[in-house]
């Protein structure tokens, strides 16, 4: 399977969790309105809620730069494998880049 296709794959099935742990705490967040003594309860499912979901938006961010990475290997290497001479990872066209913020290009 292609490394992009199974980062796909990955973020996919993180994203389903993600929306799944949203709505979930949703759930718990209107349960807690009709419920007043479950207003503890339900603020730690949240926090432990959310505090998943930044755990897995920083597991997918590193996923998708792995790919990324792996993908621009077997670039590389396919057009090594053609006799092409391949750019090195900092030699990116700047065009329409004519805006200044504070550094030199």
């Amino acid at each position: 399977m292609h490394p992009v296709a199974l980062a796909g794959a990955a973020a996919g099935r993180l994203a389903h969790h993600a929306v799944s742990g949203v709505v979930g705490a949703l759930i718990i967040k209107g349960a807690a309105a009709r419920l007043p003594q479950a207003k503890p309860a339900a603020r730690k499912a949240v926090v432990g809620g959310l505090a998943g979901g930044i755990l897995a938006g920083r597991w997918l961010a590193s996923a998708a730069e792995e790919a990324r990475l792996k993908a621009g290997d077997v670039l590389a290497e396919a057009r090594t494998s053609l006799g092409e001479e391949v750019p090195p990872p900092s030699a990116v066209a700047t065009e329409g880049h004519e805006h200044d913020h504070g550094h030199e290009h």
